[in-house]
C-alpha cells in the first residue's frame, strides 16, 4: 500500500511552531484523510494507541476502534463527511464525544475526542481532513471506580455500623443505615428517607436540635452531644444521645448525626438515684427507730424496773427496821415475787432486744415464740409450719430471717387489719421460703411500694445483703402475703462463708 503524502501546513513560515506544538502536546492528535486513513500522529496519540509511527501512518481508523463499535464508528465519520461537503470548515464546531478505543495490543480503553475539520493544501488542492485529539480516560475512569468502590465501603461500614446513623439536608433525611431503622422502629430505610427528622423527635426536642444544628453548620469544631427523646414509627419512645456534626463538603445545608440509644442506661440512672433516696430514707427511718427503740428501753427501764428496784428497796428497809415483826415473813413473800417480776422484765426486754433462744435452740425455736408471743400480743391466731431441722444457714443469714418475720408480723398488726396469719418457713431446691401469709386487707396496687414503707424496704435490703429477694402481694384469698427466698449457702457481705460461718 502506498503511503500518502504528508500534508503541508497553510502558511510554510509557521511551520516548524506548528510541529513544535503537534509533537509537544500532551494530548494525542490524529489526522485523518477523506478515506479515514492516518495521515498525522503525534507521539502522545502513538502512546496512547500502543504502537508506532510507521504501524499507524496510513492504517485506516477503523483499526483503533473495537469491532463491536464499528457500526457506530461508519456512521458517525458518514455524518462528519456529510457535514464537511455541504459547510466551509469555518461553519462546524468540533464534535465532542466519549469513545472506546482499542490499542494495538487489543486492549479496550475509554477516549474523549474532540473532532474538527481542517483544511489542508496539497500537491492536488485542498483536501478535507479530520484533526481527533484524544484524551484517555482510563486513569479517571480507574479512579472513579475506586472512588465508588471507597464509597461502596464506607456505605458497608456506616450501614453494618451498631449504632444508628442518618444524614439530613436541610431537615429532610437523606440516608439512614441499619441500626438507624431498628432504633425508629421502621420496616426499612425507606420509611426513613425524605422523611423531616423532626418527625421523629419529640416535640420538645425540636427547638434544641435545631439550634444543635445551625452551630454545627456555623463553627468548624466538635459541638456537645444532646440527650433528647425520639418518637418511634410503632408509637414507643426512646431516650437517645445525639451527635451532630456538619458534611463541609456538602455546602452548609447537610449534617450527619449519630443517635445512641441510651435508654437502658437512663432507666439504670433513674432507678439508681431511686434506689439512692430510698436507702438515704431507710438510713434515717433506722436511726430514727434506733433512737426510738432506745427512748422506748430507757422508758421500761425508768419506769418499771426503777419503780420495783424502788419498791424492793424500801420492803428491804422496812424489814430492816423490823426484823422480828409479825409482818416479816408475808413481806419476804412479796419481795420474792417482786424480785420474780423483775427478772421476767429483763428477761423479757433482753428478748426483745434479741432472744437468747435464736442462739440458743435455733431458727425455727425462735421463729415458733415469736408466733405464740405475737398472738397474745396482737390477739389474733398466728399459725407457724416449719421444717423438723432447721435450716443450714450461718447465723448472721438466721438473726436476717428472725427479723424479717418480726417485721412481717408488725406491718401486719399495723395494718393488715386481719384476724389470723399463717407463717411458713422450709427449704426447697437449695433455697430457703419464708411466707408470711394473713388473711387481712391486702395490698391495693402500688402501696407496697409507697414512700415511706420502711419496714418493706428494710426486708429488701436485709434480704439483698444475702443474695435473697422479697416478694410483695396479695394471696389468694385476698390477704396480703410477704415471700421471702433466700439461697442456703449466699455468698453476701455479711455471710460470705455459707452455713455455720
Amino acid at each position: 500500500m502506498s503511503r500518502p503524502s504528508a500534508p503541508r501546513w497553510l502558511g510554510d513560515p509557521f511551520a516548524s511552531v506548528a510541529d513544535s506544538v503537534f509533537n509537544g502536546s500532551h494530548e494525542g492528535i490524529v489526522v485523518i484523510d477523506e478515506r479515514q486513513h492516518i495521515v498525522m500522529v503525534n507521539p502522545a496519540a502513538l502512546r496512547m494507541l500502543g504502537c508506532v509511527a510507521s504501524e499507524a501512518l496510513g492504517q485506516d481508523l477503523g483499526h483503533f476502534i473495537p469491532a463491536h463499535r464499528h457500526a457506530a464508528h461508519v456512521g458517525h465519520m458518514g455524518q462528519l463527511h456529510e457535514s464537511a461537503a455541504s459547510a466551509p470548515a469555518e461553519w462546524l464546531p468540533p464534535q465532542v464525544a466519549s469513545l472506546v478505543g482499542r490499542r494495538a495490543n487489543g486492549e479496550e480503553f475509554p477516549v474523549a475526542v474532540t473532532i474538527s475539520r481542517v483544511d489542508v493544501a496539497g500537491e492536488l488542492g485542498t483536501r478535507h481532513c479530520f484533526t481527533a485529539l484524544l484524551r484517555d480516560l482510563s486513569a479517571e475512569h480507574d479512579q472513579q471506580a475506586e472512588v465508588q468502590a471507597l464509597n461502596a465501603r464506607l456505605r458497608g461500614i456506616f450501614d453494618l455500623a451498631p449504632t444508628a446513623i442518618w444524614i439530613a439536608d436541610g431537615e429532610s433525611i437523606v440516608y439512614a443505615n441499619r441500626a438507624c431503622v431498628g432504633l425508629f422502629g421502621a420496616a426499612d430505610r425507606d420509611d426513613l428517607v425524605g422523611r423531616s427528622m423532626y418527625s421523629v423527635l419529640k416535640a420538645e426536642s425540636h427547638a434544641t436540635v435545631k439550634r444543635q444544628v445551625a452551630l454545627a453548620l456555623s463553627v468548624d469544631r466538635p459541638i456537645p452531644c444532646l440527650t433528647e427523646r425520639i418518637a418511634r414509627l410503632d408509637g414507643g419512645e426512646r431516650d437517645v444521645e445525639i451527635a451532630v456534626a456538619a458534611l463541609p463538603d456538602h455546602g452548609r445545608s447537610t449534617v450527619q448525626m449519630v443517635i445512641n440509644d441510651i435508654t437502658e442506661r437512663a432507666r439504670t440512672g433513674r432507678e439508681l438515684e431511686q434506689s439512692r433516696a430510698r436507702m438515704q430514707q431507710l438510713a434515717a427511718h433506722q436511726i430514727q427507730a434506733l433512737e426510738e427503740e432506745r427512748q422506748r428501753i430507757a422508758r421500761e427501764l425508768h419506769d418499771e424496773l426503777g419503780q420495783r428496784l424502788t419498791a424492793l428497796k424500801l420492803e428491804l428497809v422496812r424489814c430492816a427496821r423490823e426484823p422480828t415483826s409479825a409482818a416479816t415473813g408475808p413481806a419476804v413473800d412479796h419481795l420474792l415475787a417482786m424480785v420474780d417480776d423483775t427478772v421476767a422484765a429483763v428477761r423479757r426486754l433482753a428478748t426483745d432486744l434479741r432472744p437468747a433462744m435464736l442462739d440458743d435452740l435455733g431458727l425455727n425455736a425462735a421463729v415458733e415464740w415469736l408466733g405464740r408471743e405475737s398472738s397474745l400480743r396482737m390477739g389474733v391466731e398466728v399459725a407457724v409450719h416449719l421444717d423438723s431441722a432447721d435450716p443450714p444457714l450461718g447465723q448472721a443469714a438466721a438473726v436476717a430471717v428472725y427479723r424479717m418475720v418480726q417485721e412481717a408480723l408488725t406491718n401486719v398488726a399495723r395494718h393488715a387489719h386481719a384476724r389470723s396469719v399463717r407463717i411458713e418457713l422450709h427449704c426447697e431446691r437449695g433455697v430457703l421460703l419464708l411466707e408470711v401469709e394473713d388473711d387481712g386487707i391486702g395490698f391495693s396496687g402500688p402501696a407496697a411500694e409507697r414512700d415511706g414503707s420502711h419496714g418493706l424496704a428494710g426486708m429488701r435490703e436485709r434480704a439483698r445483703l444475702f443474695g435473697g429477694t422479697v416478694e410483695v402481694g396479695n394471696a389468694p384469698s385476698g390477704g396480703g402475703r410477704v415471700t421471702v427466698r433466700l439461697p442456703l449457702w449466699p455468698a453476701g457481705p455479711l455471710n460470705p462463708a455459707g452455713p455455720g460461718a
